[in-house]
């Protein structure tokens, strides 16, 4: 009987791990990332990225991390008093079906001390994690800061 067991339902479990696995890998999609280079003297610099949630139950950016900086915190901008304030939030919520953008004056990545010198046209590798513990590691290229 063990051996019926093991032969009948062990593949099965396989499947079904292998199924979920790839079902979880594919509700986050990533676009459009970017990463500034660095200004000259500066140790600081700015993320921006577009998450895509195809899944239908909400998820939450919880941390981001890279080899080629030291630390990565999740930002926001907000306005208060009419003040324009920045502020370190502790998750990035994507509703089911839905899509957040990072973007300048909201939603951010701020990365702080970089480990080597960054070009333009390198990339860099991130690592997502998420509140259901999806990790989804990225390739992000070095851009220039926009001309103003």
């Amino acid at each position: 009987m063990p051996i019926l067991l093991s032969r009948v339902f062990l593949p099965i479990l396989l499947l079904l791990s292998v199924s979920l696995s790839a079902e979880q890998a594919t509700t986050i999609k990533v676009t459009n990332a970017e990463v500034r280079q660095p200004m000259q003297g500066r140790s600081v610099t700015a993320g921006y990225l577009t998450l895509h949630n195809t899944s239908e139950q909400s998820k939450s950016l919880i941390a981001v991390t890279t080899e080629a900086f030291q630390r990565i915190e999740l930002h926001q901008h907000s306005h208060k008093n009419g003040v324009m304030r920045m502020e370190q939030v502790d998750a990035i919520n994507i509703a089911a079906q839905s899509e957040v953008n990072l973007t300048p004056g909201g939603l951010h990545l701020m990365l702080f001390e970089p480990k080597t010198k960054l070009a333009l046209g390198d990339s860099i590798i991130m690592q997502l994690t998420f509140s259901d513990q999806q990790v989804i590691s990225i390739s992000v290229p070095i851009v220039a800061l926009p001309k103003r």
